[in-house]
């Protein structure tokens, strides 16, 4: 909630229940991933089809609303479930009206399918004049339960074939052998990601390597002497 300083210093208030940004989304935003998103949308879907009544040209959510949903379920970062595009922004990359996204986003939140916080950011004002402002909203998706009824086997994870295990060890022992076959170069190549230490390793690699060849080569010399 907005505190009361803050409140008494902005000439042009910002709406109740706002938040600080940066400072409110740890709590909010939580880890996802593709697998449950796709089964919010699914289900979302579902459920309008479910409510439209006969006649009707929509259902609970409406078309808008779903196009809101699928645009959200594409932007949403899995790892850290950061959702907050503007209104705006919306209403750009969507091609519709204020009024309507406004109306998709209360209709999502109202069935359960989404839920906000808003916030608030400092203006920087030193002196006179508001010192902060509304800012974007944070999103979080959800499924509810009514919703996830309608998925019916599609809302349970897939099981796992009865070959799963087996399969994956004989990977994994394929891919030791692999790796046991690589040079030191070949294995700095394949497993080290960072530019920077790949070229240093690859170099020292490239070291041992002639040092190692050197070496046999006079073991080599040394035993045809002998012979």
């Amino acid at each position: 909630m907005l505190d009361g300083a803050a409140a008494e210093r902005c000439p042009t208030p910002v709406r109740r229940q706002s938040r600080l940004k940066g400072r409110c989304e740890g709590v909010f935003w939580r880890r996802t991933d593709r697998q449950e998103v796709r089964r919010i949308t699914l289900a979302a879907r579902r459920y309008e089809l479910v409510t439209r009544q006969p006649g009707a040209r929509s259902g609970a959510l409406g078309f808008v609303a779903l196009e809101v949903l699928e645009y959200l379920a594409n932007l949403v970062d899995y790892k850290t479930g950061r959702l907050d595009p503007a209104i705006e922004t919306l209403m750009s990359r969507l091609r519709r009206s204020r009024d309507a996204i406004v109306r998709a986003l209360k209709a999502l939140r109202t069935h359960g399918f989404l839920d906000w916080l808003r916030r608030y950011v400092p203006t920087g004002n030193e002196g006179r004049g508001p010192q902060v402002q509304q800012t974007s909203n944070a999103y979080r998706l959800s499924l509810p339960a009514r919703a996830l009824r309608l998925l019916g086997r599609f809302g349970q994870p897939s099981p796992l074939p009865d070959d799963f295990d087996a399969t994956q060890q004989r990977r994994t022992a394929g891919y030791d052998a692999y790796r046991a076959s690589l040079s030191p170069v070949e294995l700095v190549a394949e497993t080290i990601e960072d530019p920077a230490l790949r070229a240093v390793l690859t170099r020292l690699g490239q070291g041992v390597e002639r040092e190692s060849g050197r070496r046999t080569e006079s073991q080599s010399k040394f035993l045809f002497y002998r012979d």
